[in-house]
């Protein structure tokens, strides 16, 4: 078998189980002596060890599960090195058999190590312990995870993909419990291989449950012991600890005295004599706050799919789970009575009886039996509906988890009704790639990189459109986005990635059933609902990553590291592109800022000081005028269009807004608008120094 690596009174392991090749192999070593040193142990890792491929064979687990039963602490093993790998950092790494000067690439097991580990996952398959599916959710977790913790590469792809593959193994009570790990795989990683395991193992626990995959998901959604009020009272001692959730999900935990006084941190008693329970709350903080932005998310894809509830499903896995709740009272629904032919929009409202969607007019549909109900979307609503959904919203100082009533509505131009099959309305644009790329694979979107190397001069960027939750994938239509990007002038980043990239055509493709082929579709075919929200995408990635949504970009072109000869063109194309952006007509996503801007201004201290225009916000401060741009946030001093670059803190104060905004740049405006209207009192000079300078 090998020499061992420890020596007397060590594991008795030999060299190649648990190798010295990583930080993991040596660390589980010294930590479990004896529990590796104990009977069968050896014989069980080396035929875990023999598991190189994603999904195990029957006979390999036949094998498996018998060597299992044979070791005298077998399933003592499979838990603590699973937990240990699910929670390895990353580390530089080698491969099986190192040599001198060999590069060593992060990641967090080593060849052999990664073998070892992807057996110890399909030996657990057939464990049916409470702890099994929380283990390897953890592994699966920690490996698809980007490295350093971004959307990117996968810290091990492999552990990922077979621990996802695991996953889908289950059923029962632990397929919900796998449904729940996959769910915030789900919301959480970015790789598009490890997305396509998810996607199966859901349909495969679905199947076993008689569920659909979004059934089974909203079923899993934990709840933390939180009441109906979204509270978790936890006596410790003479003191309380309250986790909280208050509307649209924000996660807390507090502290109370014996006589009732709210405490900002947990007092010396608490910490002294209940330290384990406190470690247990503090927990569940973590895990809460972790769960809110997949729930926040899973609503968000409910809303693009148009996905239908009955009240059985609705009410308790919606409106009155305690997490997920938080977020969905305060978004708009509609109830259809009919079976889906009429619907009615309003808020949750909790009545003697039950719940019921009260509208902006002031009625109110009861939610009863035989109902269906959805996320109320824009694009199905007239113009002055809308625009009374806001004014509720603001009037009633509602903020919504996500921008669903101020959401962008793309509807199909006379030249795209022209083109027929592609959308030229967001082609031209220069991006500052990395920012774009990141932008994307947040919101779904998968593709080659873009650099310099071979076929690295286009990439397209695809995302899968949600489908509605109830629906299986073998059924009814699929549909997809793509966006092309170029690589423009002769820049790079690290790695021979692009620094810059323009924007080319947005096209659809459509599939009928589970395994059919892609084919492009004409703009007109594709569903007027998925159609613009593949625009609204574009249309954020453009906004925030655009070189003239930099205030500090005009005249960099000249300082660029390129190929000298074509630097006098270049600077030229971006002069003209910065100023286009920068001071140019409104986008849709600006547009809506400037609703939103109209309802809020007129709530604030400087209400008098301001006024909108087409595409600017004019501020009138003690010493100048100015006008902010809507679209870009830049900035012109009045009279002589003088550009004032300013930096401003994005929170502005004791501003509420009704939405989260994609980027951020309303609550930018708002504070540029604060800063300039008591411009007297600006004490850095970078700002007064080009205003007087104005004058």
């Amino acid at each position: 078998m090998g020499t061992t690596t420890d020596g007397p009174g060590g594991t008795g392991l030999p060299a190649e189980l648990l190798d010295a090749y990583d930080d993991f192999g040596p660390a589980m070593r010294a930590a479990h002596v004896g529990l590796l040193a104990s009977p069968g142990a050896t014989a069980f890792l080396a035929h875990c060890a023999t598991q190189g491929k994603v999904r195990a064979t029957k006979r390999w687990r036949r094998e498996a599960a018998a060597l299992l039963a044979g070791a005298e602490r077998g399933e003592e093993i499979v838990r603590v090195l699973l937990d240990g790998m699910a929670g390895q950092r990353e580390h530089p790494v080698t491969g099986l058999s190192p040599v001198a000067g060999e590069a060593r690439a992060p990641g967090i097991a080593s060849e052999a190590n990664e073998t070892l580990v992807r057996g110890l996952l399909w030996a657990a398959a057939d464990l049916g312990a409470e702890w099994v599916v929380p283990s390897v959710g953890g592994v699966a977790l920690n490996a698809a995870t980007g490295l350093g913790g971004s959307g990117g590469t996968c810290r091990n792809g492999r552990i990922a993909t077979s621990a996802v593959g695991v996953l889908g193994e289950f059923g029962g009570a632990q397929g919900t419990q796998a449904a729940q790990a996959l769910g915030r795989l789900k919301g959480t990683v970015r790789n598009r291989t490890v997305l396509k395991g998810v996607a199966k193992s859901l349909e495969a626990v679905a199947e076993r449950s008689g569920l659909t995959p979004s059934m089974i998901r909203e079923r899993a959604v934990p709840t933390f012991g939180l009441d109906a009020r979204g509270i978790r009272d936890e006596p410790l001692g003479a003191y309380t600890a309250a986790l909280s959730i208050s509307t649209p999900g924000t996660a807390s935990l507090g502290f109370r005295g014996p006589q009732g006084r709210v405490l900002r941190s947990a007092p010396k008693p608490v910490r002294d004599e209940h330290g384990l329970e406190l470690a247990g709350m503090r927990e569940a903080l973590k895990q809460l706050r972790a769960l809110l932005p997949v729930e926040r998310g899973r609503l968000e894809e409910h809303l693009m799919a148009g996905t239908r509830w009955g009240r059985a499903d609705w009410e308790p896995y919606y409106i009155d789970h305690p997490v997920t709740g938080s977020l969905a009272r305060a978004l708009v629904w509609e109830i259809s009575t009919d079976g889906g032919t009429g619907w009615t929009a309003g808020l949750p409202e909790r009545t003697g009886g039950g719940w019921a969607l009260a509208g902006a007019n002031g009625t109110a549909v009861p939610v009863a039996d035989g109902a269906l109900l959805r996320l109320w979307h824009p694009v199905r609503a007239s113009p002055d509906d809308t625009g009374e959904w806001r004014a509720e919203l603001v009037g009633r100082g509602l903020r919504q988890p996500f921008p669903q009533v101020f959401r962008e509505v793309h509807r199909l131009t006379p030249a795209e009704r022209d083109t027929g099959t592609h959308s030229e309305r967001f082609a031209a644009h220069i991006l500052h790639y990395p920012r774009a790329r990141a932008l994307m694979v947040e919101r779904g979107w998968a593709g080659p990189q873009l650099g310099f190397f071979s076929e690295g001069q286009q990439t397209r960027m695809l995302r899968e459109l949600p489908r509605p939750g109830e629906l299986h994938p073998s059924d009814g239509e699929s549909w997809r986005a793509g966006f092309t990007l170029a690589l423009v002038d002769q820049q790079q980043s690290d790695g021979g990635l692009a620094a810059l990239c323009s924007t080319g055509r947005l096209c659809f493709e459509r599939r009928r059933g589970l395994r059919g082929a892609w084919e492009r579709a004409g703009l007109t075919d594709v569903p007027e609902r998925a159609r613009s929200e593949a625009a609204r995408d574009v249309d954020l990635f453009i906004g925030a990553a655009s070189i003239g949504a930099d205030p500090q970009w005009q005249g960099r072109g000249e300082d660029l590291d390129r190929d000298r000869g074509q630097e006098q063109d270049w600077d030229r194309v971006y002069d003209t592109y910065w100023n286009d952006w920068a001071f140019g007509e409104l986008t849709e996503s600006a547009r809506i800022r400037r609703e939103a801007l109209a309802l809020l201004l007129p709530r604030t201290r400087i209400a008098d000081r301001t006024e909108l225009t087409d595409r600017w916000l004019r501020v009138r401060g003690e010493l100048r005028t100015y006008r902010i741009h809507l679209g870009s946030g830049n900035i012109l001093l009045e009279p002589d269009d003088a550009h004032l670059r300013i930096v401003a803190d994005p929170t502005p104060e004791a501003v509420f807004l009704p939405f989260e905004e994609d980027g951020g740049l309303l609550s930018v405006i708002l504070a540029k608008a604060f800063l300039l209207a008591d411009d007297d009192r600006i004490a850095d000079r970078t700002i007064t120094g080009p205003v007087r300078r104005a004058g």
